[in-house]
């Protein structure tokens, strides 16, 4: 079926998906290559765990905080010249991070790689989302690239780490950014007056404000756990799988691990673009969050080759969020709204969220990085209440909100 939806495709919307998909696998990789070094990172710049963490949530922050921005900029220059301006505006924060000598050169080109990827998001979803036809499979094709993005970040920074460099992981990304720019800036028309043209197969003619603002709440609290987790998962397996993996160092083990669960997320991308464009897609949503919760705190607790298999089947489960939860802002977003739509969300989960890594450094800290998975938990809690309320207003109707 997957192959038959690509099949039938125009040869210009393959182009815009392969790029779409590209790009969020290149943010995801390269959002996640610090946390993946923190053990490297605490020994080179003589600094604790908990003001790397601050680091982290101030890039994290700047990652979300400019997605508002995107979405406002997304309806004058159009999602195809903000992803431009993604692609080179990445490779300048990498050259930054990778001359870094001291701790406030690190900070900064982190805090402009945030800024910078903040744009990705609305562009890359609206876009999709006016472009493509069948948008929840779309979206799970494009959800599979981020989960791909998120593993192979642990899986570049532990390798290189270990042959030559951290530096070098970013260096390849960025690469792979400039071979993005070039397929973006000649084989993607765009239109003379810069906005993005509106085919839009997910058209919706209002937005639905209740819904969207509780949305917006349970993002906040999904945010806030997502960087807490994604933070200090690769520390927790370092210290936590050295039965497992014994011939690897510390942040190879912590790196490889992590990749392992992240590339579970694609088995729910996938499923979340398949249920969503068959279920209600509250009620997935409230199944996901629920699910959450008990693996989020045996993570904390667990150790060893039972630690790894929790958490892979956590991130399917988790993951199988991100395109149900898009295709919902799209149901409730107005087409030409779309853009701040998806740049409020971004900001509410990624940019408020930050705080998650923050409030991890001190747990790690002071507590043991294993606490900061159980208090995830509990952060996750509210939201399932929140999705429960959204669900019984019934905005979708009886029946599954078209995809």
């Amino acid at each position: 079926m997957a192959g038959v939806f690509i099949l039938k495709m125009s040869r210009i919307n393959k182009i815009i998906l392969s790029v779409t998909c590209g790009s969020h696998l290149s943010v995801h990789a390269l959002m996640l290559i610090v946390p993946s070094v923190l053990l490297a990172l605490k020994a080179e710049f003589s600094v604790g765990l908990d003001t790397l963490g601050m680091i982290v949530a101030a890039g994290s922050f700047m990652f979300g905080f400019g997605a508002i921005f995107a979405g406002l900029l997304e309806k004058r220059v159009g999602g195809r010249n903000l992803i431009i301006v993604y692609q080179f505006g990445t490779i300048l924060a990498v050259i930054v991070i990778v001359a870094a000598k001291s701790l406030l050169m690190l900070t900064t080109g982190i805090i402009i790689l945030g800024a910078f990827s903040s744009l990705y998001h609305p562009a890359g979803l609206t876009m999709l989302s006016r472009r493509l036809p069948n948008l929840s499979k779309a979206l799970g094709y494009h959800g599979v690239a981020g989960s791909i993005g998120l593993a192979s970040g642990p899986l570049l920074a532990a390798s290189f780490t270990m042959l030559y460099s951290w530096r070098a992981a970013f260096g390849v990304l960025a690469l792979a950014n400039l071979l993005l720019a070039l397929i973006t800036i000649f084989l993607i028309p765009g239109n003379r007056s810069g906005s993005e043209p509106v085919v839009d197969a997910q058209k919706t003619t209002e937005t639905n404000r209740p819904a969207l603002f509780l949305y917006y709440f349970i993002m906040i609290l999904v945010g806030f756990s997502f960087a807490g987790f994604t933070t200090f998962m690769p520390t927790h397996f370092a210290i936590n799988t050295t039965a497992v993996g014994k011939l690897f160092s510390d942040t190879v083990r912590g790196g490889l691990f992590t990749t392992i669960v992240l590339l579970g997320g694609v088995v729910g991308q996938l499923y979340g673009g398949w249920a969503g464009a068959r279920y209600q897609r509250t009620k997935l949503l409230i199944i996901i969050l629920l699910l959450n919760v008990p693996l989020l705190i045996a993570i904390g607790y667990l150790d060893g080759i039972l630690l790894v298999i929790i958490s892979i089947v956590f991130g399917a489960v988790h993951f199988t969020l991100q395109p149900v939860g898009n295709a919902l802002i799209a149901n409730f977003t107005h087409s030409q709204s779309r853009g701040i739509g998806y740049g409020i969300s971004f900001f509410l989960s990624f940019g408020v969220g930050a705080i998650g890594a923050a409030l991890g450094g001190i747990i790690a800290e002071h507590y043991g990085v294993q606490f900061v998975f159980p208090a995830m938990a509990i952060i996750l809690i509210p939201s399932l209440f929140i999705a429960i309320r959204l669900h019984r207003m019934n905005y979708q109707g009886k029946k599954s909100i078209p995809a």
